[in-house]
């Protein structure tokens, strides 16, 4: 009998990718998909450790696989928080039978033969590097209509508060015939790229040209619908903005973080508030169909109440389909683990619940306004789909006939709005697969 495996993922997309590296490995082993924890013979958790929520639930998430697997099962540990505390998790959850950092074998066979190390990506700069890279694993086919693509690992961005490149290392951008050839493999209408830094695909160099508009030009002739997630605003040049908008997704996802510039500086990062309107305000004026996300970190060190008032008033300004709100997280090895001016947690969390409420209402009125236009969708599974306002897994979806099939594009009007999800009628004529 075919031993079986339950992979359960916490975080971002891009750990959604490893996981799908992960899964194309445990079945190399031998291993296939089990039905539920209590079934599975290997059980892994692959952790997130982004910030002090992150790793709280990847910690509770541990504890409950821990609770539900069976007895002689194999409860293994991979991720950000594996590579980031491992020796703790060791040491404060004895439940845990191996705790692997990134690319490390999750199956006892692979450990005693030496398999699953893989080929160490060469690092421009000679900089360190985790001990094994999961890009270049192969993955099974998709599921789903749509598949995140992992398109570089690690970040050289020296952001205030982000500890990321610390545990995943320094940028290392993958070869575009290989982004490509994965593509291509994973049969799917709509690829999501991403990265830790997507616009600095290929400048860490080293093997030639490898820039991300040649990328995405190159994956719009193989997919119908071509995502971004991930961009560094100062990198938003107008060559990237055409690509984006020649790619059937008009959908801009912008790393912005706050909008004071003095808070901005004291972050280590680019820009403003008045900088971001300007440039949002200009694709609008090229493509007033073009969705907008970004997220917001509330309660820095040294936030002041006019740095908040400015982050208010862009938020209003800038009238973005999507936010993230989240208070700032103290990491360790951190710029701002060092910084002078704590923000009081009843100050943070009054300040997020302001500028939540604000992004929420602006979110609610900006999918009210699309009721009655036509958007061309792609449909996920039956009785949902997505228009390119609307990001897999992340944002809302829409509520169309279940006898679409999954995977085809249609056309159809939107008739309905709740909170945030939309919902649509029949298709109302042929789609080429393009946003509209």
């Amino acid at each position: 009998m075919a031993r079986r495996y339950w992979l359960e993922t916490l975080g971002c997309p891009k750990n959604q990718v490893d996981s799908d590296k992960l899964a194309g490995t445990l079945s190399a082993e031998g291993y296939r998909p089990a039905a539920g924890v209590a079934e599975a013979d290997l059980v892994v958790v692959n952790t997130c450790a982004f910030i002090d929520e992150a790793r709280r639930e990847s910690l509770a998430a541990i504890d409950g696989l821990a609770a539900q697997r069976r007895a002689g099962s194999r409860l293994v540990v991979t991720g950000c928080l594996a590579e980031r505390s491992g020796a703790e998790l060791r040491r404060d959850r004895p439940e845990i039978d191996a705790v692997a950092g990134f690319g490390q074998p999750l199956a006892p066979e692979s450990a005693r033969r030496g398999r699953g190390r893989g080929r160490r990506l060469q690092v421009a700069g000679g900089g360190p590097a985790p001990r094994m890279d999961l890009l270049n694993l192969p993955r099974p086919p998709a599921a789903a209509p749509w598949a995140y693509v992992k398109v570089a690992e690690g970040c050289d961005r020296r952001c205030g508060y982000c500890a990321i490149p610390t545990f995943r290392g320094p940028q290392r951008s993958r070869r575009p015939e290989a982004v490509l050839a994965e593509i291509e493999a994973l049969g799917v209408q709509e690829v999501v790229l991403v990265a830790q830094d997507l616009a600095s695909y290929g400048r860490d160099g080293g093997r030639g040209e490898r820039k991300l508009v040649p990328l995405v030009e190159a994956a719009r002739d193989l997919v119908p619908w071509v995502r971004l997630l991930y961009l560094y605003p100062s990198d938003l040049s107008d060559e990237l903005i055409a690509a984006i908008l020649a790619s059937g997704v008009a959908y801009f996802d912008l790393s912005l973080q706050h909008a004071s510039r003095p808070l901005l500086r004291r972050m280590r990062r680019w820009g403003d508030g008045e900088r971001f309107a300007a440039r949002i305000a200009e694709i609008r004026r090229q493509a007033p169909h073009a969705a907008f996300r970004s997220n917001f970190i509330v309660g820095y060190p040294g936030e002041t109440e006019e740095d908040h008032d400015a982050l208010l008033a862009f938020a209003a300004e800038a009238q973005l389909e999507w936010v993230g709100v989240f208070a700032y997280s103290e990491e360790q090895g951190t710029y701002a683990a060092g910084l002078e001016g704590e923000v009081p947690a009843p100050l943070v969390a009054e300040r997020v619940a302001e500028l939540r409420e604000l992004c929420d209402e602006i979110t609610e009125q900006r999918r009210r306004s699309l009721v009655g236009t036509t958007a061309t969708v792609l449909v996920d599974r039956p009785g949902r789909a997505r228009s390119h306002r609307e990001a897999p897994e992340i944002d809302g979806v829409v509520e169309v006939p279940e006898d679409l099939p999954p995977g085809t594009f249609a056309a159809v009007q939107i008739v309905g709005a709740a909170g945030v999800d939309l919902m649509a009628g029949p298709p109302v004529g042929a789609s080429a697969g393009a946003a509209r």
